[in-house]
């Protein structure tokens, strides 16, 4: 941040790779940029010609956003997948104004800056604590894991699963929860859980078996039990869920733990044992990613 307000274009401290991604970093050339960037990239992909993860400093507004990254030289063959697209706010949209460049590319984290001296403080832009380099270091690997998942398919940079927003197994729903948790109803609700920088709510693990995520409820700070419905009876997904819920209670001393079951579709099974558990709700997700209560849904 201090080196973009310096007028200083030189580079060549930066590493050349980082998570085992490819790192490209730009102040401006010849002049300073309106918009220096950190981008990090997989070996198919290019800044002028692709998609990858990026900081975008807009000097000017004191604002940082840790971005989906979309080409502006080239129009690329590739795109995030169609859950990211339909979902996530881009960056014009997201600071509700236009932007000098890559207003186009859409928003994961936005950071308020406040420089001193040579001291920088990170808040997120819609909340006033300082974040810590824990804080930073964990969105970072957030997006980076995401962006390494989507190029694992062995014929083609993006899969065409993913590609086209299909949750074709459970796994790839937790994902895309955890990566987008503040664009989701749940991230509304809930915070996850992060000790010293890692993210510890996904496959929560407890001697009974790992909960698929654990949240903390931002009111009442109480533990939140979300476990996503598998191709199960509704029976065996209310015991495991209420399972896991008591081994909450037993074992963090929490009396008002409350769980949520995210299913693909309405069930009247699950709908009539809802009905006697009102410590539990039930989400329904669709692929362009909103979430509706369940009981919204059949009312």
């Amino acid at each position: 941040m201090v080196q973009a307000h310096s007028g200083d274009l030189k580079k060549s401290s930066f590493p050349k790779e980082y998570s085992g991604l490819r790192m490209k970093v730009s102040f401006g050339m010849g002049a300073p940029a309106r918009v220096p960037w950190i981008g990090l990239l997989e070996e198919e992909m290019s800044v002028s010609n692709g998609i990858n993860p990026v900081y975008l400093y807009y000097k000017d507004l004191n604002i940082l956003i840790l971005a989906y990254g979309v080409s502006e030289t080239v129009e690329s063959k590739d795109s995030w997948p169609i859950e990211i697209t339909n979902s996530v706010p881009t960056i014009s949209a997201h600071l509700d104004r236009d932007v000098p460049r890559y207003g186009d590319s859409y928003v994961f984290k936005a950071y308020k800056i406040e420089i001193a001296n040579d001291n920088v403080l990170f808040k997120y832009y819609d909340a006033d604590k300082i974040l810590s380099n824990n804080d930073l270091e964990s969105d970072l690997n957030i997006i980076l894991e995401y962006y390494k998942k989507i190029f694992s398919s062995p014929t083609s940079p993006i899969s065409k699963e993913v590609r086209e927003g299909l949750f074709y197994m459970e796994k790839q729903l937790e994902d895309f929860l955890i990566f987008n948790w503040d664009n989701s109803e749940l991230g509304k609700r809930y915070d996850l859980i992060i000790k010293d920088g890692e993210l510890l709510s996904q496959q929560y693990r407890t001697e009974i078996g790992p909960i698929d995520i654990l949240a903390v409820d931002k009111k009442s700070k109480s533990y939140v039990v979300i476990e996503l419905k598998r191709n199960q009876s509704s029976d065996d997904t209310i015991g495991q869920i209420t399972r896991y819920m008591g081994w909450v209670k037993d074992v963090l001393k929490d009396d008002k733990v409350k769980g949520v079951i995210i299913t693909g579709q309405y069930d009247k099974k699950l709908d009539y044992a809802r009905k006697m558990i009102p410590d539990i709700d039930v989400f329904l997700y669709k692929v362009d990613f909103h979430l509706d209560k369940f009981e919204d849904k059949i009312n």
